[in-house]
């Protein structure tokens, strides 16, 4: 029997070993950490006959070696281990590029970008079920991409033959991916249908160094795809524009005159327009007042959508009604509650400088910001002229609190305080917003939330929990609800 090694117990990692071990491998899953949730895992998995090794790096030594090696999204490409591999001859690739494997007779829409693939990705799903198009959102977003991948039948053959087409039968339609550039990066054959590219701002470049390189990486996604949509309103990718992507859909919120390209799809006169050739004539297809969520970034993203729709043949009805009941996504932007006529908005996701901008931008003003965390490299210029802008006051958390203080005091902007933890930001921040008069509280980071949280779903799950415990009047049972533990 074929042995397979996959690295990283999240859940990416235990759906590429359970996928593994339905195609007849021999399946070792290995994770540098060990917990109480770990080991119950570890039980579980044994149950299925799956080997889990808590605590230890993989080695490669001895005759013994895996003929395949998954890598989930969070392991580092580059590590020694995984070039080693490379250097043996032994195959490695990503969890996302094994669910491709698997489910490659299927169309594929692949969202990539800095900032915005979330949204896009849900609204593109949301249109698609609209349309009764069994079309899940996985990938970086929703389900494992192996876990669907695993709702389908079993494949007739036991490993992936680059020359086949497999055909099972499959009661999937699309399958939608939100994919990073960490699953680009460890994914050889991915080649979506629709390929979507939202923004592109200098980000992850602890893990891929340089700016080049990042790009490339997100490029590779889209060169593999049939089609390809992007936003041409970002500035980089606009910059490259038809020299570099000639054949793409181009898109823009500010009209006909702004499109880069003689086909794509623009915002005239509250409609969203297509154009699909240079020939064509303009069709409105939906109506952008109908789109509940704020901000110019969401129109992007709007577009993007529409776009994908469109190219995979949605009709306006379905992307109308899909666009009307869409409440937008959690963790970026999410209204929470209201109390005494202040918005608690959680924006978690916002974790670099970029997006963080476009949240305060997106909120009324003047408002309180809940900022800081694990700092990532950026350029945070644009970022803190907003904070000078739109902030009254800005309370910070984390282990970038420090040097997000000394940044802001360069800048001139002293209306700051450190408050290290969450549980002391929520209800300083009402009380600064009654000072202040400020009709918003935001949690927008800009940073990893690594520092204190495991990831930044739970950092907006607990801000979601102390604002609603709050906005309910439990200040009598406040001290609980911030010494209680975090969610999982």
């Amino acid at each position: 029997m074929s042995r397979a090694t996959v690295i990283g117990l999240g859940k990416s990692g235990v759906a590429a070993a359970r996928l593994l071990k339905r195609e007849g491998w021999e399946v070792e899953l290995s994770d540098g950490n060990t917990s109480e949730t770990l080991l119950q895992q570890q039980q579980e998995l044994a149950a299925e006959q799956i080997t889990v090794k808590l605590g230890q790096s993989l080695e490669l030594n001895g005759a013994n070696l895996p003929q395949l090696i998954v890598v989930s999204p969070g392991v580092p490409w580059d590590i020694p281990v995984l070039v080693k591999a490379r250097q043996l001859g032994i195959e490695t690739i990503g969890e996302i590029e094994l669910a491709w494997r698997n489910l490659r007779s299927l169309p594929w829409v692949g969202i990539t970008g800095t900032n915005g693939k979330t949204t896009t990705t849900a609204l593109v799903a949301a249109i698609f079920q609209a349309a009764q198009l069994n079309a899940p959102a996985c990938g970086n977003i929703g389900y494992a991409a192996c876990d669907v991948a695993l709702s389908q039948p079993k494949r007739a053959a036991e490993k992936f033959d680059k020359s086949s087409l497999l055909t099972p039968n499959s009661s999937l339609d699309w399958v939608i991916a939100e994919v990073s550039s960490y699953q680009i990066e460890s994914s050889v054959f991915l080649a979506p249908r629709i390929g979507v590219w939202t923004t592109f701002t200098p980000d992850h470049l602890s893990r891929h160094q340089t700016l080049e390189n990042y790009y490339n990486i997100k490029a590779k996604l889209l060169r593999q795809s049939q089609l390809q949509v992007f936003n041409g309103d970002d500035a980089y990718l606009r910059q490259l524009g038809l020299n570099a992507w000639p054949d793409a859909y181009w898109t823009s919120v500010k009209g006909k005159d702004s499109l880069i390209s003689e086909k794509g799809f623009y915002i005239e006169d509250d409609w969203v327009v297509e154009k699909l050739t240079a020939t064509s004539a303009p069709e409105a297809i939906v109506k952008v007042s109908t789109l509940r969520m704020v901000g110019e970034h969401n129109l992007q993203n709007l577009l993007m959508a529409v776009a994908t729709a469109r190219l995979a043949g949605i009709n306006c009805d379905a992307i109308a009604r899909a666009i009307v009941e869409f409440p937008g996504v959690a963790h970026r932007l999410e209204h929470i509650c209201t109390w005494e006529g202040i918005d608690f908005i959680n924006d978690s996701k916002a974790t670099n400088y970029d997006a963080a901008e476009v949240g305060l931008a997106s909120v009324n003003s003047p408002a309180i910001l809940i900022a800081g965390g694990e700092a990532k490299a950026g350029d945070d210029t644009g970022w803190l002229a907003k904070i000078h802008s739109q902030a009254a006051a800005v309370l910070l958390i984390g282990f970038a609190a420090p040097a997000f203080a000394k940044r802001l005091q360069e800048v001139g902007y002293y209306s700051y305080e450190i408050v290290e933890t969450m549980e002391k930001a929520v209800p300083k921040s009402a009380e600064l917003a009654k000072q202040y008069q400020a009709r918003v509280v935001l949690l927008s980071p800009a940073c990893a939330s690594f520092d204190q949280y495991p990831n930044f779903e739970v950092r907006g799950a607990r801000f979601r929990q102390l604002c609603l415990a709050w906005a309910g009047g439990e200040k009598l049972q406040y001290n609980s609800i911030l010494s209680s533990p975090l969610p999982n």
